[in-house]
């Protein structure tokens, strides 16, 4: 099966497919000169596969590529994220 991940901008919104379908989403607040990730969900059929962990690094790799940042994670599973990941803490915007 194919992954795919999506990134619509204007909705503020990730999505990953997994062979054409939705699995999971992350929303974002965009305030121009940082983000906010406020939401992450999984559809329930797909949960405990890593599908989350997957589109959260895909997202944090997308925001740092395109130079943004910093993150502010007011979800808990991506606080979580960047709490198994303290080397991706330079993304994160001081507390």
């Amino acid at each position: 099966m194919t992954t795919e991940f999506v990134h619509d901008e204007r909705a503020h919104r990730y999505t990953m497919l997994v062979g054409g379908e939705p699995v999971s989403f992350l929303e974002y607040q965009d305030h121009g000169s940082s983000l906010v990730f406020h939401h992450t969900v999984t559809i329930p059929k797909f949960r405990g596969r890593g599908f989350a962990a997957k589109l959260v690094e895909h997202a944090v790799n997308d925001v740092q590529a395109a130079g943004r940042g910093p993150i502010t994670p007011t979800c808990w599973f991506v606080a979580e994220w960047f709490d198994r990941h303290p080397e991706r803490a330079g993304l994160l915007a001081a507390r």
